[in-house]
């Protein structure tokens, strides 16, 4: 089994699952807090396989900070795949889809239009984690 496999196997149940040589980590939290936890707690993922619920540009740019080598989501935004791609991280999908709502459906993500302009995967996380900052301060 490879390691996407089997990170697409731990899905089940979860809202991430990344693999690498038969280790497996999981995380239920939504959005982009799994990748976002990761990142500040400075974990390894270099070479690992991602199987996400659904990757938009935001959580793409995480994956490739992080070094994780493939991302499988259950619904991908195209925007999400072309940086993933242009970045030399493979990516499948089930489902293409032109962009990543709000979970009200009532418009785009916050954190998709966070990083919209931003190119730089450092520069994305600074400004996905002053974003989520400014929502938690609204709240």
């Amino acid at each position: 089994m490879t390691d996407l496999e089997l990170a697409k196997s731990a899905l089940a149940g979860h809202t991430l699952a990344l693999a690498r040589d038969g280790e497996v980590v999981t995380h239920d939290g939504r959005g982009i807090s799994p990748m976002m936890e990761f990142l500040a707690a400075g974990r390894d993922l270099r070479g690992f396989s991602a199987a996400d619920l659904v990757v938009g540009r935001a959580a793409a740019m995480l994956f490739v900070l992080a070094g994780v080598r493939t991302v499988y989501a259950e619904t991908m935004s195209e925007g999400a795949r072309a940086y993933l791609l242009a970045h030399g991280v493979a990516a499948e999908y089930q489902t293409l889809t032109d962009g990543i709502r709000n979970r009200a459906g009532t418009g785009p993500c916050p954190m998709e239009a966070a990083v919209r302009e931003v190119d730089l995967p450092e520069e994305g996380y600074r400004v996905l984690a002053e974003t989520i900052r400014k929502m938690k301060g609204a709240s």
